[in-house]
């Protein structure tokens, strides 16, 4: 007999009750009937206390079944009735959780009286209904590895009033064609959860002609996520007193009367909004900047949410892709203001509920191969409070695939861009750089020093130079400041919301000293580490420069100090920094109400449809 038949497991559960051994059965330590008295012998009493009591070392889990306990009892007060037979048909209720049971062999049939199998955590990949007594009543095959009930029901147990078949690999329509009341004619309780059922309007056809059905478990199913869920199924199912786990009221079947039967009424999609609210705590990324730092290069930073969700079609209010806008934005010029063409927003006031709803029930705006699509927010300047403001309404067709991503959760994260401009290069500019540089050679009188972007040349020009210059900005430089993962798994049970407040820790954004640091070197910047390399080389000059050492010395001493109070500055401006970045996040299923609200929702699409212009 192979050890992980069913058989095998019940005889080595019933071998470790020790029916024949002390201090059960016959022996030496009985004190009367069958043994002759002496010092070790024991009473009844003594005997059966040690039975039950905590600290006894003859003391076996007997949770298996309920039977177990009074079994051994039994053994004690009355040995001669355990014969084998007796002992199989004591049994009523048996309970081989995690096992590793992956077979059910005919040796179950000796439990002729077995009304309760609990079989749950196995690896049972086939039930044969031959090996199963037929007067079961209840049958848990919770989290096994069936994928078929083809040999379950060519032979079911004619009493069953409970099959549990929760947490298995069960989808297909000929998986339905098995949930009959052709099967079970006195099925009350079925437990589907956790399974891969998509065919909702399917399954519940099936399930409508088992006629004692009254409780109902659905839950994990993909199915659940349809905005339709649960209202299309109580309407379905009249006789269902409990669903979910959860009493269905006149009022909630009442609200809900009609859905069943409207025609044209899509129940296979589902609509999850994403809203992204505040974001707090980024650093200043200026707080650090330095007084002397050069006009050019300006240095702009902005901050966004990205994330990925499933989708069948472009989400309402969608912008455009971030790897497309992250490949535009190198081109873009940045404005007067600081903007770019890449921060282009549609519509960001969010569209009314049942406007939304309305695309998902057209059957072309949905493709039949779902994708995950990446999201990228509004860009936005630092503030201590920023409020993205987001909100984007994905429509899903593929069940199955959307609770395989809840199950993984979202990932958000925070990103930053900085942008260097510079000023666009012109012939002017470059014309006049040769003949400011000859006059400066040449010590011109009144003439201001050609480092200073404000300097005029003649009265004609003086307008032209007091305009902005137009700026060009760099290719964007972008980092991920965080991520957080948002678990989403409460949306495929009994959950339709979930708001969380993402919690990114302390960040710390790069100085603005770093942030200048690009190849493109200004003039003032060349300027500074040729003031800096001749203050190096006199320093370290000694005899006859001794004055002129001590003359530059008391020079850059204030600037030095001034320099080094700047990043005292910068060092304690992080040091405090010790707030968390947080990021206000919801994710909702859309649930019909009410079937007025599905009937409004329908009325509203065959409106829409029949506006649309034809096409010659």
């Amino acid at each position: 007999m192979s050890s992980n038949t069913l058989s095998a497991v019940l005889e080595k559960q019933i071998h470790r009750l020790c029916l024949k051994d002390f201090p059960c059965g016959y022996g030496s330590w009985r004190k009367t009937g069958y043994g002759a008295g002496g010092a070790e012998t024991e009473e009844t009493d003594a005997l059966l206390d040690l039975l039950s009591c905590p600290h006894s070392p003859w003391l076996y889990d007997e949770s298996w079944s309920p039977q177990a306990p009074a079994l051994r009892q039994l053994a004690v007060l009355a040995p001669e009735r355990l014969h084998a037979g007796f002992i199989y048909n004591y049994f009523t209720t048996l309970r081989i959780v995690d096992k590793g049971v992956s077979v059910i062999d005919d040796g179950l049939l000796k439990f002729s009286k077995l009304e309760e199998l609990v079989l749950s955590a196995n690896k049972i990949s086939d039930i044969p209904a031959v090996n199963l007594p037929s007067t079961l009543k209840i049958l848990e095959l919770r989290a096994n590895q069936l994928s078929a009930l083809n040999s379950l029901t060519s032979c079911p147990p004619p009493r069953l009033h409970y099959l549990g078949l929760a947490s298995n690999k069960l989808r297909t329509h000929e998986d339905v064609s098995h949930l009959t009341g052709r099967h079970w004619p006195l099925l009350v309780c079925l437990d589907l959860s956790d399974c891969e059922f998509q065919d909702q309007q399917t399954l519940l056809n099936a399930l409508s002609t088992l006629p004692c059905l009254r409780t109902l478990v659905l839950e994990g199913n993909p199915f659940i996520l349809a905005c339709c869920y649960p209202g299309f199924t109580v309407d379905s199912l009249p006789q269902l007193s409990c669903l979910d786990a959860s009493w269905i009221s006149p009022e909630e079947r009442h609200c809900f009367r009609g859905m069943a039967k409207m025609s044209g009424l899509i129940v296979d999609r589902a609509s999850a909004t994403v809203s992204v609210g505040r974001m707090r705590g980024i650093p200043d990324p200026l707080l650090s900047a330095d007084e002397n730092t050069p006009d050019f290069p300006v240095v702009t930073y902005r901050y966004f949410i990205t994330y990925e969700f499933l989708s069948h079609q472009t989400p309402m209010n969608l912008k455009l892709d971030s790897e497309s806008k992250f490949d535009a934005a190198a081109t873009t010029h940045v404005t007067d203001g600081g903007s770019s063409d890449a921060d282009f927003n549609p519509n960001k006031k969010e569209t009314s509920k049942l406007d939304r709803r309305d695309s998902m029930c057209t059957e072309d705006t949905c493709r039949d191969t779902a994708h995950v699509s990446r999201h990228c927010t509004s860009k936005l300047t630092w503030s201590e409070s920023m409020d993205v403001s987001d909100t984007q309404t994905y429509i899903v067709k593929d069940l199955s695939g959307l609770k395989r991503f809840l199950n993984q959760g979202l990932y958000l994260s925070i990103e930053e861009e900085k942008v260097l401009s510079w000023p666009a290069v012109s012939e002017d500019v470059t014309v006049a750089k040769p003949s400011r540089t000859g006059k400066e050679k040449k010590g011109a009188k009144g003439k201001e020093s050609p480092i200073k972007s404000g300097s005029t040349k003649d009265k004609s020009k003086d307008k032209k130079k007091k305009s902005l210059p137009e700026l060009v900005q760099d290719t964007p430089i972008r980092r991920i400041l965080g991520s957080v993962h948002v678990p989403l798994q409460s949306l495929i049970k009994r959950g339709q919301k979930v708001n969380v407040l993402c919690d990114f820790g302390a960040l710390h954004t790069e100085p603005e000293v770093e942030a200048i640091q690009t190849p493109e070197k200004g003039p003032g910047k060349k300027i500074k580490e040729d003031k800096k390399k001749e203050e190096k080389e006199s320093k370290h000059r000694g005899g006859s420069d001794t004055k002129q050492r001590n003359t530059a010395s008391s020079k850059g001493k204030g600037k030095g100090r001034k320099e080094c109070e700047m990043d005292v500055l910068t060092d304690n401006s992080v040091s405090v920094q010790l707030e968390p970045v947080t990021v206000e996040l919801s994710v909702e299923l859309e649930k019909w109400q009410s079937a007025s609200e599905a009937y409004q929702l329908l009325h509203l699409h065959q409106n829409s449809q029949s506006k649309q212009p034809v096409l010659s």
